[in-house]
């Protein structure tokens, strides 16, 4: 055993004189290397200096062409690339630009046009490192391109070419969430020919749009625009609606995502139930309705509301006081199980998009606004129910004090959005559903009611927008511009009539009378979003939204590959936008499962059996589940699961065996870069 472990720690320092040059080895090949420095348009060449960082590029070993170009990145500069890659017969291109976050991708296909391997490519960043941080100092911002491009030099002449890996495809997509984003997503798919699952939290698909009255700016009636592709999502030969249930576990990759749903039970048999409700009728209890915003009722089984899907009804095992004339009224007889339960259900997909939507922020803990303590404060969502001919007050608008029907109204903007002390974002849609309120109000009882919009800004940014507005300021509705500070709501404790103030731009008091106040609560993220998130090991923004690959070109991707973002989950969005992010999300996982193998960047861990010792610290350090150490033969080794590992790096630095590596980025690279940028590289 001592004689093992002397073999393995003269490994180590072998290896570690390898890296740091030590000792003999052999000779280092002297690549032909080309750098190509962009101007980016003057975001580079208007504070670097590119003419000096060119020349400068020609004096680096191995650099036997280099030259500046406006922007590389185009058809026309990449043609110009792949000529003099064989003009030159270049082995290792450098392009001195942006970040390889957004560009890395593309000049490694332009290398391979020129038959150079695309690993063979190094980017300087001289962009966001060099140009965009120096700024106010031109000489410094071009002495830091010239170190960039002398590290990524450095580099490149030790780059080996690679590989690409290819795994099999699942041809089966996962939408999470069945909200219209989910909804759109999911039938473009299934149309499209895949197999596709939505699970759901809630009982019913439909999401926030199902309990909505009309849609702004047109004022048509939601569920009726809804309604349909709902059905057609649960009657779609390759949708399979998972209501009711949550996501457990996601492990796998792209191609091969092995999921586990927890299927709750609603004692009612979903493949009995015809959704009659005759049980329902026959039912004698009731409490209090989500999908009314707690302002109706429903029956200890019943479904949410009468266009849910799927339409199968649900026992409240809470309020049900097990009658059991549920069961005699049962058509199906079969149909009712009140000893069902929880269950687990196994998925194999390729593809996943998270479209969870949004939540709603309960401004109870804003003293100034009254809800929860006077009766005739409500917020946006219950207005809503209550304004909904299949709402609980079957569309009459009327006050929780009396219900009597209100003769003047009051909105306020922003409550709880673009609060430095609740959340800081803009809602995106508050305005607009506020001017639909306010116009059907005002075009339903005309001179009858009185409606005040408390705002600080009205934002009708799209299409038909500032139109809307305009129709709600003709109807009569009575706009008071005030800063978002020092609003109040006061009620008489007699009329429980209430008194909006506020205070204007330039100081001046604003008041109003109402029958009624409606407030624009905050849109907040999907509070299952942390959890999510953790499970599916993508991130979020501080607010709780899911980030994004990148917002400007790759909104609908994550950093994970195969999963894909839809909705108001990425960030507050109103029904168009969500409908079009659900179709662009659809598109892009449509690309992945249309593969039949799908081709991953060989930059993935590698493990020196020899020298792996089974420690498993590389197993507890990795953040994907990419290296698990297992059991071949007499000895435990450590093995990286290629289509789960990012390529970060972690596990091959905190290996104390030295075991593990990362191709074109060992100990080798990394020192070749920091002696180049302390002026110790090789000069010959």
């Amino acid at each position: 055993m001592a004689e093992t472990a002397s073999k393995i720690r003269g490994k180590i320092r072998q290896k570690k004189r390898e890296a740091t040059g030590r000792g003999r080895r052999p000779k280092t090949p002297r690549p032909r290397i080309g750098v190509f420095v962009c101007q980016c348009g003057g975001q580079v060449s208007s504070i670097v200096d590119v003419n000096e960082l060119t020349n400068y590029a020609k004096t680096l070993p191995n650099v036997v062409y280099a030259e500046q170009m406006n922007f590389p990145c185009s058809r026309l500069g990449q043609e110009e690339i792949v000529n003099a890659i064989k003009k030159n017969k270049l082995e290792r291109v450098v392009v001195a630009g942006c970040s390889p976050r957004l560009y890395e991708p593309t000049f490694q296909r332009c290398v391979s046009q020129a038959e150079l391997n695309p690993w063979l490519f190094e980017m300087a960043n001289i962009r966001e490192f060099a140009s965009y941080c120096h700024q106010a100092n031109p000489k410094q911002a071009t002495e830091k391109a010239k170190d960039t491009v002398r590290m990524a030099v450095a580099k490149a002449k030790l780059l080996e070419p690679l590989s690409p890996i290819e795994l099999p495809m699942t041809k089966k997509v996962m939408v999470i969430g069945g909200g219209i984003a989910g909804i759109n997503a999911a039938l473009d798919l299934a149309d499209m020919g895949f197999k596709v699952y939505v699970v759901e939290k809630t009982e019913s698909i439909g999401g926030y749009m199902a309990l909505l009255d009309k849609t702004f700016p047109t004022l048509d009636c939601s569920i009726c625009i809804e309604g349909p592709k709902m059905v057609d999502v649960g009657r779609h030969p390759n949708i399979e609606i998972i209501s009711y249930a949550d996501v457990l576990k996601v492990d796998g990759h792209v191609g091969s995502f092995k999921v586990k749903i927890r299927k709750n039970p609603r004692y009612v048999i979903a493949a009995n139930c015809t959704g009659c409700g005759e049980c329902r009728d026959a039912c004698p209890i009731e409490y209090p309705n989500y999908a009314d915003m707690y302002l109706g009722v429903r029956k200890a089984i019943s479904p949410p509301f009468g266009q849910a899907v799927p339409l199968t009804h649900t026992i409240n095992r809470e309020y049900c006081i097990e009658c059991f004339k549920c069961v005699d009224a049962c058509g199906a007889r079969e149909a009712i199980n009140f000893d069902q339960k929880p269950e687990e259900i196994d998925l194999e997909v390729g593809a996943i998009i998270v479209s969870i939507g949004y939540s709603m922020y309960n401004p109870s803990d804003l003293e100034w606004t009254g809800y929860g303590k006077y009766d005739n404060v409500f917020t946006a969502l219950e207005f809503e129910r209550l304004i909904l001919a299949a709402g609980p007050t079957g569309g009459k608008v009327v006050r929780a004090s009396d219900g009597q029907k209100p003769h003047s109204v009051a909105f306020i903007q922003c409550v709880g959005s673009r609060d430095i002390n609740r959340y800081e974002h803009c809602s995106s849609f508050c305005c607009m559903y506020t001017l639909k309120h306010a116009v059907m109000l005002k075009e339903k009882y005309r001179d009858d009611i009185e409606v005040y919009v408390f705002y600080n800004d009205m934002r009708s940014n799209f299409k038909g927008y500032e139109e809307f507005y305009n129709r709600a300021q003709k109807s009569g509705v009575k706009f008071l511009r005030v800063k978002l500070e020092n609003r109040k709501i006061l009620e008489d404790p007699q009329t429980k009539s209430l008194t909006v103030s506020g205070e204007t731009e330039d100081g001046k008091p604003v008041t109003a009378h109402a029958d009624m106040v409606v407030l624009a609560n905050a849109a907040i993220p999907q509070q299952t979003a942390t959890e999510l998130a953790k499970i599916l090991k993508i991130p979020l923004t501080p607010e709780g939204f899911f980030v994004e690959c990148q917002p400007k070109i790759r909104p609908t991707d994550t950093d994970v590959p195969g999963i894909f973002l839809a909705g108001a989950c990425q960030g507050l969005k109103d029904i168009p936008y969500s409908v079009a992010q659900g179709s662009a999300a659809a598109a892009q996982a449509a690309a992945v499962l249309s593969k039949n193998v799908w081709t991953v960047e060989p930059l993935v861990a590698q493990v020196n059996e020899e020298m792996c010792s089974g420690c498993r610290v590389c197993e507890s350090v990795c953040g994907y589940n990419a290296i698990a150490v297992e059991n071949r033969g007499d000895k435990a080794l450590a093995r990286v699961k290629e289509g789960l590992c990012r390529g970060c790096g972690i596990c091959s630095s905190a290996c104390p065996m030295d075991a593990i590596s990362m191709p074109n980025y060992s100990d080798r690279h990394i020192i070749a870069q920091v002696k180049a940028v302390m002026g110790r590289g090789d000069k010959t």
